[in-house]
């Protein structure tokens, strides 16, 4: 009998990817010590975090880029994973059109192709040049890039970078849509701790060690989580609702149900809680840890939105 290879054990019932006990170090600098997290088919989980905490570190270890230093990951075999990165970065003077971007690596047909760009609501911007995205269609087309492999899991790093609160509440209801049509599993990785909230089955929060998950409003009020982000912002955290009489299609388009009408964005049907919509002043990640945003001179690249944002 051929042995497995010491990365791989059995897997686990009912998850998709699962992590056990998982531990990392750079240069003999611990990242990460005994995280546990898994991913089940038809489950949002949110990994969620300071920056520096290893959030990126840790789903480099789960999708086998890194290989964990103690604990181990168990994978469904033939694991299928689309990946929506944090930044894309396309050299300006690059010729290079959606379509072209979308074959570039899964080199999808027709018709997937425009199935997915048709889910994401991105069906028009198929031969638009990449470089003149806003950070939002930037989002709709990278999250159609991934479908087309028609995967069981969908990786999404920090994906609402770019875009403004309401944009931001499209792309989780888009996803939360894709899941509910695909029974994919999704794991997302954010420092939003407002609307992201509302927007997942499960958190998972970490910094370097798993401090507590479960349930959002269970996570919200764990003593971990409040002395992390300190009493002010969990006082002041206001879990998202969106209550009114419309529904959406794939695209996200209204589609009234009921008489016809529905309500207006002021209306008592169409509740936001304004007092979520508050933003820190974090920047991602990288794999290592460290502020991606040390260094000056920078311009902002296709997935980074100008001052500000943009709405998806």
């Amino acid at each position: 009998m051929t042995a497995r290879p010491s990365n791989e054990v059995l897997f686990g019932e009912g998850a998709l990817i699962e992590g056990k006990g998982i531990g990392h170090a750079f240069e003999k600098n611990s990242v990460l010590s005994g995280v546990d997290i898994s991913v089940s088919p038809g489950e949002i989980v949110t990994l969620i975090g300071p920056n520096g905490a290893g959030k990126t570190t840790l789903v480099r270890v789960l999708l086998g880029l890194l290989r964990p230093d103690s604990g181990e990951v168990v994978r469904r075999p033939g694991l299928v994973v689309g990946y929506l990165p944090q930044q894309l970065a396309i050299d300006p003077v690059l010729p290079m059109t959606v379509r072209r971007l979308l074959r570039l690596t899964n080199r999808p047909g027709p018709g997937e192709m425009t199935e997915a760009l048709a889910e994401t609501g991105a069906a028009h911007l198929i031969d638009r040049a990449v470089q003149d995205l806003s950070g939002g269609e930037l989002q709709r087309v990278l999250l159609a890039r991934a479908l087309a492999r028609r995967p069981d899991l969908l990786v999404l790093d920090e994906p609402i970078q770019g875009i403004d609160i309401s944009g931001q509440t499209e792309l989780y209801e888009l996803i939360a849509r894709i899941r509910s049509l695909r029974g994919c599993g999704v794991l997302m990785i954010s420092h939003d701790l407002h609307i992201v909230m509302a927007s997942t089955d499960r958190v998972v929060c970490i910094n370097r060690y798993l401090c507590c998950s479960g349930h959002p409003e269970t996570v919200s009020r764990h003593p971990e989580y409040m002395a992390m982000f300190a009493p002010h912002d969990a006082r002041t955290l206001a879990v998202y609702t969106h209550d009114h009489d419309h529904s959406h299609d794939l695209a996200g388009h209204v589609v009234p149900i009921g008489n016809g009408e529905h309500a207006s964005p002021g209306s008592p049907d169409h509740a936001h809680d304004n007092s979520s919509h508050e933003h820190d002043n974090e920047h991602p990640e990288d794999e290592d840890g460290h502020d991606a945003s040390s260094g000056g001179g920078a311009h902002p690249g296709p997935g980074r939105a100008p001052t500000g944002g943009e709405a998806f």
